[in-house]
């Protein structure tokens, strides 16, 4: 492996610090994971990794990568990330008979010009970890591979056509959780990153890979450059809401929220719908749902945003809640004011002009559209989005996913220095 990274360019790595013993820090937490040359410090030292169950049926890579002994998991399977999740605590507490785990704990590649959240799983065994950071000093950026921008072979092509590529890795010193870390993985990982920031000379987000997720989903319909389910999914994170079970969640909160009829809340009533106490993050939420002039909030919009961010690429059932939540129970349709509602909360903005949508879908000028009519609709016109919404509202002109960073529009370097 080292003589294929010497004829590729990286002739010599530069490394600073030391790298400690397993006995001494079982986890290696590396950043920022920006492209596949991130496996360089993987093959220098051996130690084991957490990589995604298909490659290992990569031809040749595949069969050398299993020398390491890799915790594989499967992206789409939830009780895979369980199964990780303990046999990377078993590793970890094995007192160094197992080699070290390196994880890139923000779980996807990025730009290199911020950190993104960390995910919780090299932290919740609760033991010392070694924070590394990783550059790339050169002055052509060949590397960078995210989820926008040249290709994988196309970034292999450029990379070889340089005389030399720098390489950096800084191993920083031994980070031991204190008791509060230990019980709560989150701010663990929180200041892990922070301490990995400061190093890096970078500022933080807490956006992460499911944002990310959200912002790209090929669903129905795209979401405008400014929508507030960034924002909202942030938030169900700081209270804890986006969780494994976030599908057992979005059932409970539809049934109970069908069963208001409308209601408006109040900030202590959402605070009561939620089951949990009042915090600066429940009334940020609530500010992104109430009513200026009513200070109260319709909690069946929370349902339709909560659908949304929990399953980012299925539009279409997120639209059939939204109709379950407003439909009338003699005929089980809706007027144009509540797809306005549904159709706005879907796409996280403020106003949405949807009258010539609705009236294409009532050809019977009933006033009311059910939802097998919008879905028949949607058979027939696939890029009703397109046709008929994105013209004639503002801020659709371009996706989120199509920041020049290759990451979304709030991962711009303005937008992290208001963030941070």
């Amino acid at each position: 492996m080292r003589v294929m990274w010497f004829a590729g360019g990286f002739h010599w790595i530069r490394i600073k610090g030391r790298q400690a013993l397993p006995a001494e820090a079982p986890i290696l937490t590396l950043g920022p994971h920006s492209s596949y040359f991130d496996a360089i410090p993987v093959t220098m030292t051996m130690a084991s990794i957490v990589m995604k169950a298909e490659s290992k049926d990569i031809p040749v890579w595949g069969t050398l990568i299993k020398y390491i002994r890799p915790v594989f998991v499967s992206r789409s399977d939830q009780d895979s990330r369980r199964r990780t999740v303990e046999e990377i605590k078993r590793r970890a507490g094995s007192g160094g008979q197992w080699p070290q785990i390196m994880i890139f704990p923000e779980g996807t590649c990025t730009n290199r010009s911020c950190l993104i959240t960390f995910k919780p799983g090299a932290f919740i065994p609760a033991v010392p970890v070694q924070p590394v950071v990783i550059r790339y000093p050169n002055k052509l950026d060949t590397i960078t591979w995210t989820w926008q921008g040249p290709g994988a072979f196309k970034i292999l092509w450029l990379t070889l056509c340089q005389l030399h590529n720098e390489f950096e890795i800084e191993y920083l010193p031994v980070y031991s959780p204190s008791e509060e870390e230990k019980k709560n993985p989150a701010l663990f990982a929180h200041n892990v990153r922070r301490l990995m920031a400061k190093a890096l000379q970078v500022p933080v987000t807490d956006y992460s890979f499911e944002d990310c997720q959200l912002t790209t989903a090929r669903g129905q319909i795209r979401l405008p450059v400014h929508t507030s389910l960034l924002e909202f999914a942030k938030l169900l994170r700081a209270l804890g809401l986006k969780r494994v079970n976030s599908e057992e969640l979005l059932q409970d909160y539809g049934k109970r929220a069908r069963e208001r009829q409308g209601q408006r809340l109040s900030l202590e009533d959402f605070s009561q719908f939620l089951e949990l106490p009042v915090s600066d993050e429940l009334r940020r939420m609530f500010t992104l749902f109430h009513e200026n002039e009513e200070h109260s909030m319709d909690v069946r919009e929370f349902v339709i945003a909560f659908s949304v961010v929990c399953r980012p690429a299925q539009t279409l059932d997120s639209i059939r809640l939204g109709f379950q939540m407003f439909e009338a129970e003699e005929d089980g349709a809706i007027t144009e004011k509540q797809l306005m509602c549904i159709m706005r909360t879907l796409l996280g903005v403020g106003e949405l002009e949807v009258s010539r949508l609705f009236r294409a879908i009532d050809e019977e000028h009933s006033g009311t559209i059910c939802f097998e009519s919008f879905r028949e609709f949607v058979d027939q016109h696939p890029d009703f989005g397109e046709q008929f919404l994105y013209s004639d509202n503002a801020g659709f002109g371009s996706s989120p996913s199509h920041a020049a960073n290759g990451f979304c529009a709030d991962f711009s370097p303005r937008e992290q220095k208001k963030l941070d």
